[in-house]
């Protein structure tokens, strides 16, 4: 025979209630004030006014909310902790009188709703300021309690760590729209309810009512309870849940983070979408003689035709500046002296009309520029001019001193060489001549002898002025690069002066080398690989990664991650998500061995194998799969946590177990903060 849902949930409070009946008698015994040890404990609630839970509360002419403590409190960053479910448009005002609060309603109340108020960790005790956790006022304005629950995790869907303080919002589905190609339910209608996520990303959504929901999860970082697309994370599932019908979950006290935490049953990949924008050449300049940038208000403009009056087509260089190529930088390749101060054209492009349609219009453009002196060289130019005078005067022949050389180049002439990247060098301005021939690299051997190296210079394909200089690099020997006067002109028409390095290339013996067998699927999906050291930090990455072996050289001793994301469009990089067209983004894992461990150690002259098998990596989340990850996630932070302890000595140890102990009697006290709606 099957029980009733519900009875199951009754079953689960009872059970929970005489626990933390346990601990709160428990821990008034051994709250007897010493005056040792410094306060490590919440504020434990003594009384509620009018009693939590109470039902057919008045819509209006509400009266005030006290809920006493066994001390005297403080309320702490209470605009972002305190919220309610749902939102009033009024907020209620939170003052302090005695040892409690006074909660005064000022909004009126939608019928036969269930309401919570949600403190976070805004109440704190008065001396140490130790928040009490998760505190909750529920009533409703109708004859019953809503009292389902539904759990979560939220995590980012790049990074694949949890993402805290995430707002969880529940629409009824049968009242807000199902237009699967546009999806406006958080920019239409308000949340009937809503939940926060721990800071380690879980939540616990508390009086719910048996019935399909659409779920979205808000990272609101103004703290002003409205999804701005652009700055806040989002995350939305394609299905509707109904609490009712989702399977039985674990739920416990986590003591370290001193709040109720469980297992989840949804699961939530957060991303960044892009603010719709309207499309338009927002500003033009010209900041250099050879430069002019385009502004466009949003990525990616349509630019079918670019005219200037004295400048030929061929004459000008594109050079994006950004991503979504919203920042244009045009290069003039034409001699200073051709170059008026204003130079007039038009640009035809698409913009958006008034009512969001994108209609090919074409502007005037019009780019002045003119030379304006610093005041250093406004007080050289007089300085020269004072010297050129007094030469004059005294009948002496006056020589120009020697300007410095405005050509400018970003290159290292000194230090070692990863033969996998080669050297780089960043101009200030595109190149327009490369004479390769007049290129000099050679090599001294061990027994002095000098050979030449064939050398070439490679531009990047995606910045127009970042460039490798390629060789067969060996490690045994110094290298030594001798760029002559005048081999490398820019569009400006400036030429280099004699640049020369001297180099070696790194020895292999001392970084590892990870070898890594791919098992991909059969469906000709390709990912990316990423290798991020013991900080997340990405160090090196392979693409386009199919069944088979890549291989990572050259890693730093340390610890190293794997970050693999499935690469569904094939286009080598992360994508976002879209969630107005109800596109989640591109999945991202990062990889564990058979045993959770995620992290691992590398040290010098070695050698280190995986195996990725993508089918597992990549495979459907499911509440187990979840709750697995996180348990192993923890476990192997525990596990450097009591590593790091037994480093530090058993001195440590002992202090660790003291305050510890005194944790667990802050615990007990207060565990009844969760769980004060279920009185």
């Amino acid at each position: 025979m099957n029980t009733p849902r519900h009875t199951l949930y009754l079953l689960r409070l009872v059970v929970a209630l005489l626990f933390v009946s346990a601990f709160l008698s428990r821990c008034a015994s051994m709250m007897t004030p010493t005056g040792g040890p410094r306060d490590s404990l919440p504020p434990v609630i003594v009384n509620m006014t009018p009693d939590n839970n109470t039902v057919n509360r008045p819509l209006v002419g509400h009266e005030k909310i006290y809920i006493e403590f066994d001390e005297f409190v403080q309320l702490k960053d209470q605009q972002k902790e305190f919220f309610t479910s749902p939102a009033m448009k009024k907020k209620p005002l939170i003052t302090l009188r005695g040892r409690g609060i006074v909660v005064q309603l000022r909004d009126t109340l939608a019928p036969n709703t269930t309401y919570a108020l949600n403190f976070g960790s805004a109440i704190r005790d008065n001396n140490e300021g130790n928040p009490l956790y998760s505190m909750r006022y529920v009533f409703s304005t109708g004859p019953e309690i809503d009292s389902m629950l539904l759990t979560g995790y939220t995590a980012d869907s790049y990074k694949a760590d949890s993402v805290s303080k995430t707002f969880i919002w529940f629409f009824p589905a049968d009242s807000v729209e199902n237009v699967a190609e546009y999806d406006s339910t958080i920019f239409k209608y308000k949340p009937a309810s809503i939940a926060r996520a721990e800071n380690n990303g879980i939540f616990i959504a508390q009086n719910l009512k048996p019935i399909p929901y659409r779920v979205y999860a808000v990272q609101d970082k103004n703290d002003n309870q409205m999804y701005e697309a652009g700055n806040d994370q989002v995350g939305f599932l394609e299905k509707t849940y109904n609490p009712a019908e989702m399977p039985d979950f674990a739920m416990w006290y986590d003591s370290i983070r001193q709040y109720v935490t469980a297992e989840p049953q949804i699961y939530f990949r957060m991303f960044t979408d892009k603010a719709f924008r309207r499309q338009m050449l927002s500003e033009s300049a010209r900041p250099q003689q050879h430069k002019a940038m385009l502004y466009f208000a949003s990525a990616h403009p349509k630019i079918t035709q670019l005219r200037f009056d004295s400048i030929p087509a061929d004459r000008v260089i594109f050079d994006p500046q950004t991503v979504g190529r919203d920042t244009i930088a045009l290069w003039f390749n034409v001699p200073s002296a051709d170059l008026p101060d204003t130079i007039k054209g038009e640009i035809t492009y698409f913009k958006h009309d008034t009512v969001n349609r994108l209609q090919e219009v074409t502007e005037p453009l019009k780019l002045a520029w003119r030379l304006i002196e610093t005041k250093e060289q406004e007080r050289e130019r007089e300085k020269l001019e004072r010297d050129r005078r007094k030469a004059e005067a005294a009948g002496e022949e006056w020589v120009e001193p020697k300007k410095e050389n405005p050509f400018a180049v970003k290159l290292p002439t000194s230090g070692d060489i990863n033969p996998e990247n080669h050297l780089t060098a960043e101009f200030d301005y595109p190149l327009v001549k490369i004479d390769s021939s007049r290129l000099l690299l050679t090599r001294l051997l061990e027994d002095n002898s000098v050979e030449d190296v064939p050398v070439r210079m490679v531009r990047d394909t995606g910045q127009l002025r970042k460039w490798y200089i390629r060789a067969p690099w060996k490690t045994a020997g110094q290298y030594t690069l001798t760029i002559p006067a005048g081999a490398i002109t820019d569009v400006a028409g400036l030429s280099n002066d004699s640049i020369v390095g001297k180099y070696t290339v790194l020895d292999p013996e001392k970084f590892a080398t990870v070898k890594i067998h791919v098992n991909g699927r059969d469906d000709g999906t390709k990912y990316i690989v990423q290798l991020l050291d013991g900080n997340n930090a990405l160090k090196q990455e392979r693409r386009d990664v199919v069944t088979g072996d890549i291989q990572f050289n050259y890693v730093p001793a340390g610890e190293i991650k794997f970050r693999v994301i499935e690469d569904r469009n094939g286009n080598g990089k992360w994508d976002t998500g879209n969630l107005v067209e109800r596109r989640q983004p591109e999945r991202a894992e990062i990889y564990a061995n058979d045993e959770g461990e995620d992290t691992f150690a590398t040290k010098t002259n070695w050698e280190i194998e995986f195996t990725m098998d993508m089918n597992r990596i990549f495979a459907p989340v499911t509440m187990q799969s979840l709750s697995r990850l996180l348990d192993e996630r923890e476990a192997q932070r525990l596990r450097r946590e009591e590593e790091k302890r037994a480093k530090e000595g058993p001195k440590k140890n002992q202090q660790d177990r003291d305050r510890q102990q005194q944790q667990n009697n802050n615990n007990f006290n207060s565990a009844g903060g969760m769980f004060n709606n279920f009185r």
